[in-house]
């Protein structure tokens, strides 16, 4: 099956709401797992990973969970397909690389994702829509569970789970949540921000993780370290965390409004005006400009935009999408002439945004209340 014919389609993946939608557009907690007495993937030879590939994949598609998933092997995944799981968030940028010896397994719902012989042989994630962090951990904790009765895991008594890197010793969990925080952007408040969440243990990177920008102003927040701390303790810490960086944006965007509105007004209104107009754009410059119309949206400046509308243009505007589209090989700038002709046609019925109407509800307002 292609890959693209199982993916739910870039709509319904838009209208897939959670709490906090509007600044927090996912919640994600990963484990890392390895075989005992089985050399990491890393280290292994193709022998040895695809004789570890037919030991995991049978094991991870017999979960309940994964009732009609999609499995493949890296090797048998086109480059094109890859990057659109890459962009979807489903697979790290280094699985995509992979091949024989690695594969995937990914459930109907797109809720739980397995990479198998990524950087250890195991990759289990579950990646939930808005601020679900206890819940995305409440479901792998299950899948885990259930996945270490078949399977041998390498774990130390004194180390606990045994990982490829460092600092994923332990409990081998990350937890992140990915964050839209154009307000603390605009309020030129987002260094300091992330400097003092660094400060508290977390990593602050960007769109697509590890090494990468903050596109759209998206920002992932993580834990660093995995060792000597409880699971529940660092899904509790991220959570009370990520609930303090809500409270700040919602207070950057009120106090924009009260002391800036025009200048918000203006950095929307010339979003709008690029992206709606543009006969050639590239992929950095439409995110980041979608952006700020997702922030319009939200401020009440665009009646007539739906914000799964935003959402979706943010997924096919990037590179593999609109390859995707295509029906022959594009080169780059026949990318940005064919994203610009996409987002033209999408947003003609949109008007241009309007001073946004008195808010009620904002962070602001409910320390006033209290």
């Amino acid at each position: 099956m292609n890959i693209c014919d199982f993916l739910m389609s870039p709509a319904e993946t838009a209208r897939r709401i959670g709490p906090a939608q509007g600044i927090v557009l996912s919640s994600r907690v990963r484990l890392a797992r390895n075989l005992r007495a089985t050399a990491f993937p890393g280290w292994a030879k193709k022998p040895e990973r695809i004789r570890a590939y037919e030991l995991i994949r049978p094991t991870v598609e017999a979960l309940p969970e994964m009732a009609a998933c999609y499995s493949e092997s890296m090797d048998n995944l086109p480059a094109l397909d890859k990057q659109i799981l890459v962009e979807r968030h489903l697979v790290s940028r280094e699985h995509a690389a992979k091949g024989a010896g690695s594969g995937l397994v990914l459930a109907k719902d797109e809720r739980l994702c397995v990479m198998i012989n990524e950087e250890d042989h195991l990759r289990i994630q579950v990646l939930l829509p808005g601020l679900q962090i206890r819940q995305a951990w409440s479901e792998i904790d299950g899948v885990d569970s259930r996945l270490e009765k078949k399977l041998d895991y390498a774990f130390s008594p004194k180390l606990g789970y045994l990982t490829a890197c460092p600092t994923n010793l332990g409990t081998g969990i990350r937890v992140s949540a990915m964050l839209h925080l154009p307000g603390l952007v605009l309020a030129e408040q987002i260094n300091p921000i992330i400097q003092a969440v660094n400060k508290l243990g977390l990593a602050v990177r960007g769109l697509y993780g590890e090494g990468t920008e903050a596109l759209g102003n998206v920002f992932q927040v993580s834990n660093q370290m995995t060792l000597g701390e409880a699971e529940a303790e660092i899904v509790e810490r991220l959570s009370k965390v990520v609930g303090q960086l809500i409270e700040h944006e919602e207070n950057a965007r009120q106090m924009l409004l009260e002391k800036k509105p025009k200048m918000v007004l203006n950095q929307i209104g010339r979003a709008y005006g690029i992206v709606a107009n543009a006969h050639s754009i590239s992929s950095k410059e439409t995110l980041n400009l979608l952006s700020f119309m997702k922030l319009g949206s939200d401020l009440g400046m665009f009646p007539d935009l739906d914000r799964c509308l935003a959402d979706e243009l943010f997924i096919v505007t990037q590179p593999a999408h609109i390859q995707k589209e295509a029906a022959g090989k594009l080169d780059a700038e026949q990318r940005d002439v064919a994203r610009a002709d996409l987002l033209r046609d999408r947003l003609r019925a949109i008007k241009r945004p309007t001073v946004p109407p008195p808010r009620s509800g904002s962070a602001l307002d409910k320390q006033a209340e209290a």
